[in-house]
């Protein structure tokens, strides 16, 4: 597969916390994303009350909205501002807790209960930590890890799902020559052979 100038490109933590300080934030989307609602039955599959999971998940919309039709909602993201603007947008109050196994990370929980946001790298979470998932919301997340890093990721996000839990994933098709990313470009044949 042609991933172009892509295959070795990394981005910092460091780089991505500066987007968010700079608010050089255009993945970010006020509105609801279209696919989302678009193929809610598939991820919700007649159930209700589901843990959905949301990786790398800024200040995404789709979080509260939800939460507010009766689904636990739990986010991972290595901003911490885009986590309490999060919170501040939507007006919901919440409170901040550490997080024993992952030193330096922390929790932010809506007082509600049902919103609970992890600020801290990835690849610090584990089932252990955060439990399993009923479904995953990918919008921004598989596109944006770096292409070293893809089978760490995917691996991760099998171990955090139930049995019968649905996989929304979103990606983007362009000439990737063209654009050095993130967004990268992740070829379909390539998301099959890490989902399998």
């Amino acid at each position: 597969t042609d991933v172009g100038s892509q295959k070795d490109r990394v981005m910092s933590e460091e780089e991505w916390l500066q987007k968010w300080e700079m608010g050089n934030i255009g993945f970010h989307k006020d509105q609801g994303h279209p696919l989302l609602q678009k193929y809610l039955d598939v991820l919700l599959n007649g159930r209700s009350g589901l843990r959905i999971f949301f990786p790398l998940c800024g200040k995404a919309v789709e979080m509260k909205w939800l939460a507010d039709v009766g689904h636990s909602v739990v986010g991972v993201e290595i901003s911490e501002q885009a986590l309490k603007d999060f919170f501040a947008e939507h007006s919901l109050p919440y409170c901040e807790e550490p997080v024993p196994e992952i030193s330096g990370a922390k929790k932010l929980r809506s007082t509600s209960g049902n919103i609970s946001l992890y600020c801290c790298s990835i690849y610090d979470l584990s089932s252990s930590i955060i439990g399993k998932f009923d479904g995953v919301w990918d919008r921004g997340a598989l596109v944006a890890v770096n292409p070293c890093d893809r089978q760490r990721y995917v691996s991760l996000m099998i171990t955090l799902m139930e049995k019968n839990s649905s996989y929304l994933l979103v990606t983007v098709s362009y000439d990737p020559n063209k654009h050095k990313g993130p967004p990268f470009y992740v070829p379909e044949s390539e998301i099959k052979s890490l989902f399998g």
